[in-house]
């Protein structure tokens, strides 16, 4: 106890009272409710500098091969594998003049068998290209992370790496089968949302190279494959869901996701069960309580779920492990977007009369969405739950990607921005409107669904409500980053705030810094707002929604001129 201490509690009363009416609190007045262009600027620098240190190459392989997320090696040499298909003896030499000998003799450069369920030490896939990586214990090459890390370099100007990363995608594609959740060998029974079609294009409409365009088609073609036949295609509703094709639990899952305890996801997914009564779907399919444990089945759902990039939430359900009989709105609007892209795509090689099948086909996939899972009573998208033949009516974020990909009509996307009471927030919008402790669920919001909820907003006209969301996220991007000098994975859209604290129970506890895409979002949505409306971004409060109190908390708020220094 120091001494300041000690003297206030040998105070009386009578006396503290007169001392705090001597010498009041620090009024909330002294925090800085707006920050200054400086903090700004240093904010979008941060960003720039970003891409170079969340970039692997070759050349820096052996720090792109350490995996946070599991111990080191025995040797301390991590495996780096090559495909089945590609000669190793030629692609060591050219490592070796890419690298450090130092570097070099810290990997273990392997042949990846032709049975990846053989793979016993899990290592990095080999790519022969650089790439961004989202940052923190994300030290790999994502999938749908990628398509919102393209779109800021993008507009940074660093169309190469822009390329090298699709470049990646295809090779992937063409040597592992589809593109990956990401490129470690635990992944490869699985991909993640699809986004490349919209890659290429924004790659395309930067250098025009109609010759590497053509090169592209192929994979393009043998991916949407992937998506479009079983078990990922539903016969009876035409849709598609998603789907990994592996067994038991999840590595990255046992190896990296633990609490202070020592209890993993799945440790935690028992208490719950053990604990709840769970309605939302038949427990006894996922979780045996003779044995307590959960079932083959609970890890197929669990699988599936992180293939969608949501994971987990309770919009499935309990941790979304009924994924697997759901046609998800997201996913079937983004092939809709796929199939408009490649009818483009063949459309600028002079093919468009191919492309006219394709357009047939996005229009059969829009048909089946807005039949299936609009709600006309809620004035929402759902998800479709094929084996119950209905809709789960659990508002969720996703409900914005039809007015995205251009699948609603003018009136049902007038009826989706009605409700934008169940998700915005203070911070932007929050991704459901439950708050089940899971991170894919109030009161979190993410850069990536921002991103495409503006969008979507935008496309229909909602260019107020758009420029309000895009406001009140970039402004808490900026306070947090005044007050902490780096930009995370996610934030507290309700609190207005990054420290996710005990609100978050299952998963990884951790908010991860970086990071790519809150780095491409904050880029990307800035350069979207209105002029007028950029000076609203250094309101630190950000903007009152209509219908609503606007309840900040000022404890949050940066003391008056803190910036901390160093990137």
């Amino acid at each position: 106890m120091n001494r300041a201490t000690q003297w206030l509690q040998r105070l009386g009363s009578f006396q503290l009272v007169l001392l705090l009416t001597l010498f009041p609190a620090r009024p909330l007045a002294s925090f800085e409710t707006r920050a200054t262009p400086e903090q700004l600027s240093e904010l979008r620098s941060y960003i720039k500098r970003s891409w170079r240190t969340l970039t692997r190459s070759n050349s820096q392989l052996a720090e792109a091969a350490v995996d946070p997320k599991f111990t080191p090696p025995g040797d301390g040499r991590w495996p780096v594998y090559a495909p089945d298909d590609q000669d190793i003896a030629q692609i060591g030499p050219v490592l070796r003049r890419q690298m450090s000998v130092s570097d070099f003799a810290r990997i273990e450069l392997r042949q990846l068998p032709s049975d990846t369920g053989l793979v016993k030490e899990p290592g990095l896939l080999y790519l022969p290209y650089p790439y961004v990586v989202p940052g923190g214990r994300f030290n790999e090459m994502y999938g749908w992370d990628s398509y919102f890390i393209e779109i800021g370099l993008l507009r940074d100007g660093e169309v190469d790496l822009a390329r090298n990363i699709v470049d990646n995608f295809l090779y992937e594609i063409e040597n592992y089968g589809m593109i990956l959740n990401a490129n470690r060998t635990y992944y490869l029974t699985r991909s993640h949302p699809p986004f490349l079609t919209r890659m290429i294009l924004g790659v395309y409409r930067q250098r025009r190279n109609i010759a590497w365009l053509k090169t592209s088609l192929p994979a393009v073609e043998k991916y949407y494959q992937y998506w479009t036949h079983e078990p990922h295609l539903v016969k009876q509703t035409g849709l598609s869901r998603y789907f990994d094709s592996g067994e038991g639990q999840a590595p990255e899952v046992v190896s990296g996701e633990r609490d202070k305890e020592g209890r993993n996801h799945y440790d935690l997914v028992k208490e719950y069960y053990r604990t709840y009564n769970v309605t939302d779907y038949d427990l006894s399919l996922y979780y045996d309580r003779k044995t307590d444990q959960l079932t083959n089945f609970f890890y197929k759902g669990d699988r599936s779920m992180r293939e969608s990039g949501f994971d987990p939430s309770n919009r499935f359900g309990p941790f979304s492990v009924d994924i697997i009989n759901y046609n998800p709105v997201c996913l079937n609007s983004l092939l809709y977007a796929m199939e408009i892209d490649i009818a483009e795509i063949l459309r600028l090689l002079g093919r468009g009369k191919e492309g006219g099948v394709w357009l047939r086909r996005a229009q059969v996939r829009q048909q089946q969405v807005n039949a299936l899972m609009w709600d006309e009573r809620d004035g929402l998208y759902y998800d479709y739950n094929f084996a119950l033949k209905k809709t789960r009516r659990y508002p969720f974020v996703t409900t914005f990607y039809p007015l995205w990909a251009g699948i609603a009509s003018p009136q049902q996307s007038a009826r989706v921005v009605k409700n934008l009471r169940l998700l915005e927030q203070q911070g932007g919008l929050q991704t459901s409107a439950n708050q089940s402790g899971n991170q894919w669920d109030a009161p979190f919001g993410w850069a990536p669904m921002q991103m495409m909820a503006v969008e979507g907003l935008r496309r229909y006209g909602y260019l107020k409500e758009a420029d309000r969301i895009t406001v009140n996220f970039l402004s808490l991007v900026l306070k947090e980053f005044i007050a902490h000098n780096t930009i995370v994975e996610k934030y507290d859209v309700v609190s207005r705030g990054s420290d996710l604290g005990a609100g978050l129970k299952f998963g990884y506890k951790s908010n991860e810094i970086g990071f790519g895409w809150t780095n491409a979002a904050f880029t990307e949505l800035y350069a979207q707002l209105p002029a007028t409306e950029r000076e609203n971004v250094m309101k630190l409060d950000g903007l009152r929604i209509p219908g609503q109190s606007m309840d900040v908390d000022r404890r949050n708020l940066p003391p008056k001129g803190h910036l901390a220094a160093g990137f």
